[in-house]
């Protein structure tokens, strides 16, 4: 089978489409058929090695010294079980199904193998693979930090990068739990976050949100790019500030898969796919994301011909 391997840390050029061997799955786990994946930010930060510097040793140590541990990237997929082990019993082959493999990484390849108890679901009826494998990553991460900050009890909510991969998605969702939504993004994205639920749009290159007067329940900095102690000007009373740098990894479980399934199918949550790439485009997706100017999520086509080339 084909896979992109990242053969050292570098730019996207160390992104090499090769042949390996297609695994077969032990007695708890399913074999799953890609047909799409994603790229994002996380995945970008892992190939090129771009992380704090205060973090770089450690991370080193635990990814890699000089190339990364697990070479085949990507954390994000959705497609077709082909094959079962002799345990299994949550799914069957011809399942069509979504998965977030987290740090064990492993999604930029034709075929996995994934424990059935994993991050793995049926994908919704209403998606397509590539808007099903979109949702995972920049959903659960939304998830994760909208309930760390009280979204529940929360009247006004802040999204700082509205129009990235989490932002989108955090627009969405506190819509959803009936927030006041406040979309903070730049001039050319301010329609596309009106969209998706913001009841007010801020563009950031002409206004600071701080300074409008306005008091928020929760300010999710969705993209690590404002501090804490700017945020803390626009918190009410008992306000929480959440960001996705500095406060920890989203903890997933499959109980928020199954959740971002229900929204999707009731057309709650819509994942915004920027551009859509081949396979062998990979290092053309990473270029991309690299910009820093993607809206919502970058995905990325498996196609299953035999023809192996090489050439990215």
């Amino acid at each position: 089978m084909r896979a992109i391997v990242c053969t050292k840390y570098g730019p996207a050029d160390v992104l090499e489409l090769r042949e390996v061997e297609k695994p077969a799955p032990k007695g708890n786990e399913v074999l799953i058929k890609i047909h799409a994946t994603t790229v994002n930010s996380g995945d970008c930060l892992v190939r090129g090695f771009n992380g704090p510097f205060l973090y770089r040793i450690p991370m080193r140590i635990m990814m890699g010294l000089r190339k990364p541990r697990k070479p085949i990237l990507g954390v994000e997929l959705a497609g077709e079980i082909e094959a079962v082990g002799k345990n299994v019993t949550r799914f069957k082959a011809g399942d069509r199904v979504f998965a977030f493999t987290g740090m064990r990484l492993g999604a930029y390849t034709e075929y996995i193998c994934l424990r059935e108890d994993g991050l793995l679901a049926l994908k919704p009826d209403n998606a397509t693979y590539e808007e099903a494998a979109a949702v995972s990553f920049g959903g659960t991460t939304a998830l994760h930090f909208l309930r760390k900050g009280k979204i529940q009890s929360a009247r006004k909510v802040l999204v700082y990068g509205a129009s990235g991969a989490v932002g989108t998605a955090a627009v969405q969702l506190a819509s959803y739990f009936g927030a006041e939504v406040t979309g903070v993004c730049s001039t050319a994205n301010l329609e596309l976050v009106k969209s998706l639920g913001a009841d007010k749009v801020i563009d950031y290159t002409k206004e600071d949100f701080v300074n409008r007067g306005e008091l928020y329940d929760i300010v999710f900095d969705a993209v690590g790019k404002v501090s804490r102690t700017k945020c803390k000007k626009a918190l009410a009373p008992n306000g929480q500030y959440v960001s996705v740098t500095g406060q920890g990894v989203a903890k997933v479980r499959t109980e928020d898969l199954l959740f971002l399934k229900e929204m999707m199918e009731k057309g709650a949550l819509k994942p915004v796919i920027d551009r859509s790439y081949s396979f062998k485009q990979m290092a053309d997706a990473h270029r991309y994301v690299e910009t820093g100017h993607k809206k919502g999520c970058v995905a990325v086509k498996v196609e299953h011909d035999r023809e192996f080339d090489e050439t990215m």
